[in-house]
């Protein structure tokens, strides 16, 4: 069914693998064919289709964060840093 709706990530997939085992993949395709646009419709606008709310999965996170998160957050810390040295360095005193 992926060739039909746009599956963006894990929790996608499962919200898929849901939808078919609660409801056939003629009312699916039958949904799909229901919404608006040219391309793949989004997940959420077929459930909208077929009146169904689906259950929220737990996607599991991740343990160790990867190494370019890491190196976002650093930065970030330095950013932060430097501006709280700036403002201490120099405290805007209002009159």
């Amino acid at each position: 069914m992926e060739h039909l709706i746009r599956v963006y990530n894990e929790q996608d997939r499962q919200t898929l693998e849901w939808l078919r085992r609660h409801v056939s993949d003629a009312a699916i395709a039958a949904a799909v064919e229901r919404c608006a646009g040219s391309g793949k419709p989004c997940l959420s606008s077929v459930c909208r289709q077929l009146g169904v709310k689906t259950p929220g999965f737990h996607v599991p996170r991740r343990e160790n964060p990867s190494p370019v998160a890491e190196q976002s957050l650093a930065a970030i810390r330095r950013i932060l840093a430097a501006h709280m040295a700036s403002t201490v360095a120099s405290p805007v005193v209002s009159r």
